[in-house]
């Protein structure tokens, strides 16, 4: 008697996990796969990967305690939108569906413009619960006695992830950073890897802030490699906290699990964006728009959504998001920017 076909026996936990596994590309170009038509069935970031899953398989614990007698992925898909409508009506961030709405998208090849794709609320500024006011965990946190990390978070603006990672060794100055800069410029084209070209675009970034010091972020969110200035009051703090840890120990043994890190790197956000900001009425009238003929300023970017006509700097936007390991503007001003 032949065995059975192993795909009949595996359940809907493993059957999902297959499904997203086979979808790791960690490390590939997204963009070359955007190009030859494949990125819809891979994942390239371990992150995001990390979050469909953990919310794939809420929606299978849905599927068994409501419907169990689906016992195979493409029987259950007909619920994905019940399961997304039942999360909605739970009162979840509307983040937090849209991100489930994504998941769903890439278990089951759901795009955005699908008539069956389930379309979540809106998510609006004033809606966000994290990181805004006191929360119910900022009753065992101490500020007191974590005065140190507060004050570091606030001048490097890292994520809670980068920080556990951060070295003795991580500390750059713009005197290293100009002496790497010049002797890779040494070098012929030819001469350089794609590494050498990729470390050396990295090192000019540098060049957009006026802080003396960086903290070396060697893998940061989709594994980008950046060096963010070291800024504010506590600057020195921060540096004498690198030059007494051993190269290869870790800055931070502990970080509290409380710790409210996106606050406080929305805070280094706002400070560097104050800081290379110009006063908009000195930014030039420099296009004309083609409709209407009138002069605009291109170098002014207008926000959207609930903070639409809201107006601010590109070019300080630009510091700003090289400085946080991001590469869109955008998400500065819909994340980070807080009372200008």
């Amino acid at each position: 008697m032949g065995r059975r076909n192993k795909a009949y026996v595996k359940d809907l936990h493993q059957q999902a996990y297959d499904r997203l596994t086979g979808m790791q590309a960690f490390g590939q170009s997204k963009t070359e796969a955007m190009a030859n038509g494949t990125e819809k069935d891979k994942i390239f970031s371990f992150n995001t990967y990390q979050a469909y899953w953990k919310h794939t398989k809420y929606f299978i614990k849905y599927i068994k305690e409501q419907h169990p007698e689906c016992t195979t992925l493409k029987s259950a898909r007909k619920y994905v939108n019940e399961w997304l409508q039942a999360r909605t009506d739970q009162d979840l961030s509307a983040w937090t569906v849209q991100l489930e709405a994504k998941a769903m998208g890439k278990l089951y090849g759901i795009e955005p413009d699908d008539d069956n794709y389930f379309h979540p609320p809106r998510r609006n500024r004033e809606d966000i619960k994290r990181s805004r006011g006191d929360r119910v965990r900022d009753k065992h946190f101490s500020k007191t006695n974590n005065d140190e990390l507060i004050k570091f978070c606030k001048g490097t603006g890292l994520r809670r992830g980068e920080l556990g990672e951060l070295r003795g060794k991580d500390l750059v100055s713009r005197e290293q950073i100009e002496a790497e800069i010049a002797q890779l410029e040494s070098r012929t084209p030819a001469e350089l890897t794609p590494a050498d070209t990729k470390r050396l675009s990295m090192l000019r970034d540098t060049w957009l802030f006026r802080e003396e010091y960086f903290a070396h972020v060697r893998r940061g969110k989709g594994g980008r490699e950046r060096l963010s200035p070291i800024i504010g009051p506590n600057a020195e703090q921060i540096i004498r906290r690198f030059q007494e840890t051993p190269a290869e120990e870790k800055v931070w043994q502990h970080i509290h699990q409380s710790a409210d890190i996106h606050s406080y790197r929305a805070e280094y956000a706002t400070a560097i964006y104050k800081a290379y900001a110009r006063p908009l009425e000195e930014i030039p009238y420099d296009g004309v728009n083609q409709g209407t003929g009138r002069n605009y300023q291109s170098a002014v970017y207008t926000c959207r959504k609930d903070e639409a006509g809201r107006k601010l700097d590109k070019a300080a936007m630009l510091v700003c998001s090289k400085a946080l390991g991001h590469n869109r503007i955008s998400v500065v001003a819909d994340n980070y920017l807080r009372g200008l």
